[in-house]
């Protein structure tokens, strides 16, 4: 094997960014979601696969994960038109919240009495798997041919750009308690409560000082407005981190509070985020995939299988129908969607790694069963999201083109010939 040099390094590097991309692209036009293609290169990539690249710091890849979903939120917050989520901003969060603790709890049930984990393994599991994916709901959302009903997507977008601290925080909570089992449960309330108060408070001031400082800068070169983007993503995670608040909220509220404001380069700046947050994807489930040994999967399929159907058959639509039942805006059509657009994606994948590198018991095996979990949910849920809208009347009708002048007056003339 030749020595690996920067200029192979970057090489390889490069190699497997555009067959990534190629990958991804072509999972896309068989209808399933392009992280499929991403993940799927990853495995080919790793030791198992033709690659023969080995690869297995968990701690390393939970790094980049974490750093690729700070441009992901930011860049989704970015896209997000405030008009459309103010009206299901209440209902959103309380998905994203209530919700995740309803499937978390369904899920941890499920993994004590049919895998036989214990009472904070099971916890663990249901608690990495609790959160919708907002990497994989907006790449499938945004890419669908059939336009869904608007209350209803940006439900779902807001949801799943929120839901990540509580399942964070509830990873924590059971990390917490694997390490020190006597530690009161109702103890870790007032720090959740912080980390989202300081969470959406930091992100509110990142995103206004980001928007007044291209604003009054007057910077001259353009590339700088793309330079100071950047920077206000990785302010508004890393000074709420700090803080002790909710890094990847304070994100995503500074992506949206930026994103409805006006300012001087604001349409290269969504460009370019766009662009980044894409690269984020395909490094995140490219460095994933290189994690996963094929040779493992089989022996948790039967565990993974039960695991998906509880969770898209019943985890999901009860913290749906649950959380959505005071907000009579939605009907059983749409809590039925809803239920079912609940991607899973890199998120719990991400989250998988915690376990392992805190040591948990069985960490790697709860790992493989998520991965396999995220697969599911991708080959199954995400191609026939489109479908199910048609077959519940929530998408919406493209408005007809108008006619010329010319034409119309001819299709008049002849009606009355």
């Amino acid at each position: 094997m030749p020595a690996v040099t920067p200029e192979l390094f970057l090489l390889v590097t490069g190699v497997l960014l555009l067959t990534t991309v190629l990958a991804g692209t072509l999972s896309s036009r068989f209808g399933v979601p392009a992280l499929i293609g991403f993940l799927a290169l990853g495995m080919l990539a790793g030791s198992d696969g033709p690659g023969g690249i080995g690869f297995a710091d968990y701690q390393v890849a939970q790094t980049i994960g974490v750093a690729c979903l700070i441009f992901i939120l930011f860049s989704g917050g970015l896209d997000t038109p405030w008009k459309a989520v103010r009206p299901v901003l209440s209902p959103a969060l309380v998905l994203a919240t209530v919700g995740v603790v309803i499937s978390a709890g369904i899920v941890s049930l499920t993994a004590i009495l049919l895998l036989e984990f214990s009472l904070l393994q099971g916890f663990l599991l249901g608690s990495v798997v609790a959160s919708t994916d907002a990497a994989a709901v907006f790449a499938v959302l945004r890419n669908q041919e059939t336009r869904i009903r608007e209350d209803v997507l940006a439900l779902i977008e807001l949801e799943s750009g929120s839901n990540d601290p509580m399942a964070i925080f509830l990873v924590g909570v059971a990390l917490a308690m694997i390490a020190v089992p006597s530690t009161p449960l109702l103890s870790f309330v007032p720090d959740f409560l912080m980390q989202m108060v300081l969470g959406a408070a930091i992100g509110l001031a990142v995103g206004y000082a980001f928007t007044v400082v291209l604003s009054r800068a007057k910077l001259r070169q353009g590339g700088l407005f793309l330079v100071v983007s950047v920077a206000a993503a990785l302010l508004a995670f890393g000074l709420a981190g700090v803080l002790t608040g909710s890094g990847f909220l304070a994100a995503y509220v500074a992506g949206v509070l930026a994103g409805n404001r006006d300012y001087p380069g604001r349409r290269a700046v969504s460009q370019f985020q766009d662009g980044l947050a894409w690269l984020a994807q395909v490094v995140m489930f490219l460095t994933l995939g290189l994690l996963v040994f094929p040779h493992q999967l089989p022996a948790v399929a039967l565990e993974g299988l039960a695991i998906t159907a509880v969770l898209m058959l019943i985890a999901r639509p009860a913290s749906v129908f649950i959380s959505l039942a005071p907000f009579r805006q939605f009907d059983w059509r749409a809590k039925l969607f809803v239920s079912w657009a609940g991607l899973r994606g890199a998120v719990p994948i991400v989250l998988a790694t915690f376990g392992i590198v805190a040591g948990v018991d069985d960490a790697q095996a709860m790992f493989n069963i998520v991965f396999f979990v995220v697969l599911a949910s991708s080959v199954i849920q995400g191609p026939t999201i489109g479908l199910l809208a048609k077959r519940l009347g929530l998408d919406r009708k493209a408005a007809p083109k108008p006619q010329p002048a010319s034409t119309a007056a001819s299709q008049t003339g002849e009606t009355h010939a």
